[in-house]
């Protein structure tokens, strides 16, 4: 072989043996360095009361309402009230032109005491034997039917006058100064607004856990989520086959009359309370598998931690076993972790718990 042959197989050689050695060095490098720690926001839990709710939503509806109408018909003579107004049952609304029924009121008036006067003078007679027994029941007949009669003209008389039948305000104004109405005419809506309520129809499942007297807390969306509290008033007896619900009367006071009916409400029934329990964020918890786990973090290290969680009211969950007070949890960052994972807390200062010569606040 040539001399240049053997000279070049000596430097491929060379080389060779020098990228060997450089790949086994930078796989060493590799091995020597940790990952990157995974940054998290972290927290401790917190105590205090937490409720069972069930929650659903509704319309706000008046407990009693009643449109008013003409018992008598005739010409608006004077109109009372407006929409708006507060009434109380028996007020008068309106007047109706009572003008004829007057006349036949004070007629029938006056012929009523003629027979009454007949009558007496009968009584009398009948007492001296000087008018048949049968004559006498017949005079007297003919009074209790006439003065009846005249009972009579006398409510319809008060019919012109229409009245409120329940407390509430006028909701609606059906009718106008001068017009003539016919008998049966609607005039007013009445609608009270002491109590309002709504019905909320509910699973049976829930059927043991609600009690009338339970809170029940209204957020009406109307009213920027504003809050107000109610009563579960009445539970229905029966549960519907159809739609497997049963139906709860809320009722719910507001003497400064911001609620109205007709607005949506939003309602969570209190069933239950638990005292001065541990609570974190729903947020922090893993679903996976059927069991509820945390991470834990203990020396700048996550360790993933199984809990048992009990009620949950909107973003707190309640922590039964598994989780101390002073024991730190992952709120943020924790859907890439795994046991063991080294992370960087970036608001430690903020999850650190208070030190001991701290005096606590009794501010609430």
């Amino acid at each position: 072989m040539s001399r240049h042959f053997w000279a070049a197989l000596i430097i491929s050689a060379i080389t060779l043996a020098a990228c060997s050695q450089d790949a086994e060095t930078g796989d060493k490098k590799e091995e020597d360095e940790e990952p990157p720690a995974i940054p998290v926001e972290v927290a401790t839990a917190i105590r205090g009361d937490i409720y069972a709710t069930y929650s659903g939503t509704a319309p706000i509806e008046a407990f009693e309402f009643a449109t008013v109408i003409a018992k008598v018909g005739g010409e608006i003579r004077e109109i009372l009230v407006e929409e708006g107004d507060s009434v109380v049952a028996g007020q008068v609304l309106a007047r109706l032109d009572g003008d004829r029924l007057r006349l036949e009121v004070a007629q029938s008036d006056a012929t009523l005491q003629k027979l009454k006067r007949d009558f007496q003078r009968n009584i009398d007679l009948e007492e001296k034997g000087l008018i048949s027994t049968g004559d006498f029941e017949k005079i007297q007949y003919e009074t209790e039917a006439f003065e009846a009669s005249h009972n009579l003209t006398r409510l319809e008389l008060s019919y012109t006058e229409i009245r409120a039948p329940i407390n509430g305000v006028i909701s609606e104004r059906f009718v106008k100064m001068g017009n003539t109405i016919d008998v049966n005419s609607p005039a007013f809506q009445v609608t009270s607004l002491e109590p309002l309520v709504s019905y909320l129809h509910v699973p049976e499942r829930e059927y043991r856990l609600l009690n009338a007297g339970q809170t029940a807390k209204l957020a009406i969306d109307a009213l920027q989520g504003m809050a107000f509290t109610g009563t579960v008033a009445r539970i229905g007896p029966t549960v519907d086959p159809q739609t497997g619900t049963f139906k709860i009367t809320i009722e719910v006071s507001d003497p400064s009359r911001r609620l109205k009916p007709g607005m949506f409400g939003r309602i969570s029934i209190v069933s239950d309370m638990h005292a001065d329990v541990l609570q974190i964020p729903r947020s922090a918890i893993i679903e996976e598998a059927g069991a509820s786990t945390v991470f834990v973090v203990e020396d700048d290290t996550a360790s993933k931690r199984i809990i048992r969680t009990g009620y949950v009211e909107g973003g707190q969950v309640e922590i039964l076993e598994g989780l101390t007070d002073d024991e730190i949890f992952v709120t943020v960052g924790q859907a890439g972790l795994k046991n063991g994972a080294k992370v960087a807390v970036i608001n430690a200062m903020e999850a650190a718990p208070p030190t001991s010569d701290v005096t606590p606040s009794t501010a609430q």
